[in-house]
Parts: C-alpha cells; sequence; structure tokens
C-alpha cells in the first residue's frame, strides 16, 4: 500500500521555492460519431469506469487529491479577513439603497459625457454606442425606444438570414419587446423615464430567469422540470430601472464549456471573425453587445464563462465576488462558484449595470459579510500607490507569444503613464487549485442535476453527456478535500494581496478558436482548447475574487486579446477604476466587427 504524500503547512510554503508547473492535457479532440461512441462508452456500466479512470489518471485529474494528505480544514463557501481597509477614489452606498438610486449614484461617478461622434472625431477607428448615448437620443427626441426596439428585432432576425447564422438568442419575442418598449416610450413622452436605463435594451442568459421566457440553460429539455415563475433578483432590478429586456441568449449547454459550441441551439459566432467560437458558457451575451444589438448583456460565471466570452469578443466583462449579488433566480449549477454579473461595450456601462444588480441575498450575509458596496470615481486617476503583481511564468504561458506580449504592453503603458508599480509575484499550487476547482464544479453540478437528470439524459448533447459521467467518477472525499485546498489557495491569495493590489494576467491563454465544421451538428470535446481558455481563470471562481476583463489590443489576424484583473475581495469598485484608466490608453486600438448592427 502507498504512502499519501503530505502537503507542506502554508507558511512553509511561501518560504520555498515555488516552482510554476504548466498545464499540459492528454487527450485527443473528439467529434462526430467518435464522439458518439465515446460517450456511449463512459456511459456503459460495463467499461465506463474503467475508461474514465484511465483517461483522469492520464491527466492527474484526481490523482492529486486521491494521493495527498491535506493538513488544512476545509472551506466550503469563500470566506474573507475581516479587514476592512477602504478603498480610495470610490464612493461607498448605504446597503439598503433602491436599483435606481444605486444607477443614479453609478451617473455621479462618471467622467463628463462625450459622444460617440465627437470621440470619433478625436481620431478613434471605432467606439461602441453606450448607455448615455441612448440616454442621450431619447431625451433629446432624436429617437425612441420603439424605433430601437425595431431595429433589434429586425437585426436579428436578419442574423439568422446570415451565413453561417449569428445564433445569439435562444428565446426572443418580438410582442414582448414592442410592449416593453411602448411602456417605456411613453415615459419617456411624459417626461418621466425611470433612470438612465430606462428604454436600453439587455439580453440575458439562457440560464437567467427572466419572464416571460423559459430557462433552458442551453439544453432542449430542462424548461420541462424547472418552471420560471419570477424574474432572478438581479433581472427584477435592472427592470424597476426601466430597462427593455430583449430575450435569451444562446449558451454551452448547462454551461459546460468555454467555447459556446451548441449543436440544438446553433453555435453563436464571434462578431469579428464568424468562423470563430464567441466563447463560452455566456456565447449569445457576448455576441450580441459585440455586434452593437445592446450596449451590455446578462452572464453567469462558474468558469469563467463571463470574462472568456468577454475577452474573445473584444468587451468588458465582470465577475463580483461572491456574495456581492445574489443568485436567486438562477439555474443552480455551481453555487459556491458562480457569479452573475455584465458584459458590456466598454467599462462605464459594465458599472451602470452593475450597479443596479447589486444586492446580497441573506445566506450571503451570513458566510461572506458583504460591507457596503462602492463604486468608483472614474475623475479620480491618481494610482500611484498602485501595485500590480504579475507572475512571469505563469503570465507568458500563452500560445500565440504575442498575447502576453499585447497584455504587458497595455500594463506598462498604465504603469508608465499613472507611474504605478509592477511587483513580481508566484502563487503556489495552481495544478491543485486547477483540480480543486473541477471537483467542485462536477460535484456540484450533479448535485443540482441529480433529481432530474435521467429524464434529459437522451436529449443533452454527447460533449455534455461525457462531462457528467466524468463528474460522477468524484466521490465524497474528493469534494472534501477540494475545500480543504480552497482554504490552502485561500492563505496563499490574501498573503500575495497584502504586498500587490491587484493580480494581473492575460484572460485567456489564446485568441478565439476556429470553429471545426465536423462540431457544428455534434459538439465536440477538446480539453486542450478549454485548458488554454481557462489557464488564468478558475481562481477567481474557486476563491470568490472579484475580477474583469478589458480589451486592449487584437493580435495579427485581428481577434481581440483581453486583459484580466483579480481583486481583493469586495473590491469591484477599485478594478473597474483601473480597467477604466486601461481602456482609454487601449482605446485606440479597438476595431469594428465584421458583423456590427448601428443601433442609432
Amino acid at each position: 500500500m502507498g504512502v499519501k504524500k503530505s502537503m507542506l503547512p502554508v507558511e512553509e510554503v511561501l518560504k520555498g521555492a515555488i516552482e510554476y508547473v504548466p498545464l499540459r492535457v492528454g487527450a485527443p479532440r473528439s467529434s462526430g460519431m467518435p464522439l458518439r461512441i465515446f460517450a456511449w462508452v463512459v456511459e456503459s456500466q460495463l467499461i465506463g469506469k474503467v475508461v474514465l479512470a484511465y483517461f483522469m489518471r492520464l491527466n492527474r485529474l484526481p490523482q492529486m487529491l486521491c494521493d495527498t494528505a491535506i493538513p488544512d480544514s476545509p472551506m466550503f463557501l469563500p470566506e474573507y479577513p475581516d479587514e476592512t481597509i477602504g478603498e480610495p477614489a470610490t464612493k461607498v452606498l448605504a446597503s439598503d439603497l433602491g436599483a435606481i438610486s444605486r444607477v443614479d449614484a453609478a451617473i455621479e461617478c462618471l467622467p463628463s459625457y462625450i459622444s460617440r461622434s465627437q470621440r470619433l472625431g478625436d481620431g478613434y477607428p471605432f467606439k461602441f454606442w453606450c448607455i448615455r448615448d441612448y440616454a442621450g437620443a431619447y431625451r433629446s427626441g432624436r429617437t425612441t425606444p420603439m424605433e430601437v426596439a425595431e431595429r433589434f428585432i429586425q437585426a436579428v432576425e436578419d442574423s439568422e438570414r446570415l451565413s453561417p447564422p449569428m445564433a445569439y438568442m435562444i428565446s426572443f419575442d418580438a410582442s414582448d419587446i414592442r410592449k416593453q418598449a411602448a411602456a417605456s416610450a411613453e415615459r419617456f413622452a411624459s417626461g418621466s423615464p425611470l433612470s438612465m436605463l430606462d428604454g436600453v435594451l439587455i439580453v440575458v442568459k439562457d440560464d437567467i430567469d427572466c419572464l416571460p421566457h423559459e430557462s433552458r440553460g442551453g439544453t432542449q429539455w430542462l424548461h420541462k422540470y424547472r418552471e420560471v415563475k419570477t424574474d432572478a433578483a438581479c433581472v427584477a432590478r435592472l427592470r424597476e430601472c426601466g430597462v427593455i429586456f430583449a430575450g435569451k441568449t444562446n449558451m454551452h449547454e448547462l454551461g459546460m464549456g468555454t467555447t459556446g459550441n451548441n449543436p440544438y441551439s446553433g453555435t453563436a459566432r464571434n462578431p469579428y471573425d464568424t468562423t470563430r467560437y464567441a466563447g463560452g458558457s455566456s456565447s449569445g451575451s457576448a455576441a450580441v453587445v459585440a455586434s452593437g444589438l445592446c450596449p451590455a448583456s446578462l452572464g453567469t460565471d462558474a468558469g469563467g464563462s463571463i470574462r472568456i466570452p468577454s475577452g474573445l469578443c473584444g468587451l468588458v466583462g465582470l465577475k463580483c465576488t461572491f456574495g456581492r449579488i445574489t443568485l436567486s433566480g438562477l439555474v443552480p449549477v455551481g453555487w459556491t462558484l458562480e457569479a452573475v454579473g455584465p458584459i458590456a461595450a466598454n467599462v462605464e456601462d459594465a458599472l451602470i449595470v452593475y450597479s443596479a444588480m447589486i444586492g446580497s441575498g441573506p445566506s450571503d450575509v451570513v458566510y461572506s459579510k458583504p460591507p457596503p458596496p462602492c463604486l468608483p470615481l472614474f475623475n479620480h486617476t491618481s494610482f500611484q500607490q498602485l501595485k500590480l503583481g504579475i507572475y512571469t511564468d505563469w503570465f507568458t504561458d500563452v500560445s500565440p507569444p504575442e498575447v502576453a506580449t499585447i497584455c504587458r504592453m497595455a500594463v506598462d503603458r498604465f504603469c508608465e503613464r499613472y507611474s504605478s508599480r509592477i511587483n513580481e509575484i508566484a502563487i503556489p499550487e495552481l495544478e491543485e487549485l486547477r483540480n480543486g476547482h473541477l471537483v467542485t464544479t462536477g460535484s456540484e453540478i450533479c448535485t443540482c442535476l441529480n433529481s432530474i437528470y435521467k429524464y434529459g439524459r437522451k436529449s443533452t448533447c454527447h460533449e455534455t453527456r461525457v462531462i457528467i459521467a466524468l463528474f460522477k467518477q468524484f466521490q465524497s472525499s474528493l469534494y472534501v478535500s477540494a475545500q480543504r485546498l480552497r482554504r490552502r489557495l485561500m492563505f496563499y491569495h490574501m498573503e500575495i494581496f497584502r504586498t500587490v493590489d491587484v493580480i494581473v494576467t492575460p484572460t485567456t491563454g489564446v485568441t478565439a478558436p476556429f470553429i471545426p465544421p465536423d462540431a457544428i451538428s455534434t459538439g465536440e470535446t477538446d480539453l486542450a482548447t478549454h485548458a488554454d481558455l481557462m489557464r488564468f481563470i478558475v481562481s477567481a471562481n474557486f476563491l470568490g475574487l472579484p475580477a474583469v476583463s478589458v480589451p486592449v489590443g487584437h493580435d495579427k489576424q485581428g481577434l481581440p486579446v483581453g486583459l484580466q484583473l483579480i481583486g481583493k475581495p469586495w473590491q469591484e469598485a477599485t478594478l473597474l477604476r483601473i480597467a477604466f484608466a486601461i481602456e482609454e490608453l487601449c482605446a485606440k486600438a479597438r476595431r469594428k466587427p465584421a458583423v456590427f448592427y448601428d443601433m442609432l
């Protein structure tokens, strides 16, 4: 009988040399008939467990957890030190402030409004319409919510006639959009709009409840066993501000993928290159915004599902601290990892939408003890005391290398402009972090689907069936071991945050991957691409930390490159303030997508 390796106490780990171990996946890509056969094999009671056990050993997926004695106690939900250090250049909001008042407060934090035409006249090659552009157009009478709604409806219908179709939406009701737009237009006609968001169209990922739509989670069957009776809390708050909800967007089935491939509802295309993935799992939410159809959308993020598509589509994606926004009304697939947040064309729109969504649930207050929310003051551009942490071996583990080069150039420009400092850091046990996140994700998804998956399995795509078969191999002891790792990794990150304010990485290790033709109808398993897209993602989910992706340029093929900022618990305001400054420095590098609809 082998002896388990014992992990060192965390204090000793930090005293020693920390070696970066690149992730290399030992699994071939599969699609079509081979994928169907593989799904049948791994679901087989006779040989499935043997095949999956070999695959897991090959990739050391849970092996490290099985073979290692972990000295730390489990942390089943993210818990943070009781260190209440105020954020500089922020506005603190009362916890009981309503959504409309929070939006008003966010508008006060923004710099003076400069119209899109003025920005283009100042030498900017391209700029998306922003929420304040829509608000100004409505208030001046240049257009109405009804006219914008009609343009949106026409554009979505036209997009389905493209070759290939853009596959933005899963649920789309033109009559409901017109009804909401008419109510908004009446408010403007009477001089009583509800907020800056009144009349602004926003779309919602298909795992967020939004009446009158069903929540399918990208499947063909989930809605049959889960009835939508009310809006999700985040949707209700935005609706209170006058938002027009324009439908449910496409997504990777059950959120179990990073590309957005969905053989049933269609694969959302990247507006910068329609032969490439938009990224997942919030693929449709990102593609809609990048195409100019809406200034913002809602996504969810249990393993990068906001930040990955934002990075691949040249957008801003905010994943907030665990417990900052209640998950009430979301399809539950990863309750200790997930966050709901905005995907937007720019940082100021992400802030406006985020401000309306803020609000913790009762259980969040018990566990994570959220402090009152803060909003960033964008006019305060003093970053002289700011320290950015970069783990160079990790930062440069990308393909192609220009991803890291573009990201590092953006960081260097920021530091040169604002006299900020870069500190070299090292993060221990990144391989263990990936294993802990995988086991936690898989165990929580299987638990959430346990009572209903048997009814929908045969209607589930083969990629998802393979993943669920793998997840079902994780035993309860592995889940507890993963939570013991969570405590270790939380300690390491809190120690790192004593020396830096923000950890900086590329958002993804690659730019948008090609969509293989053979994956359109059957889906695909491609764990190497999955690993490349998730390389820098999972610490924010496993530890519940806030993170934002901001566009910083394009590669030689014209594909967007995103930079990720990971912050201290509850410091979304600091992340957004830094992201806004970086966005401004890189604004002239932004390009118009190949597929773009002008709504104004």
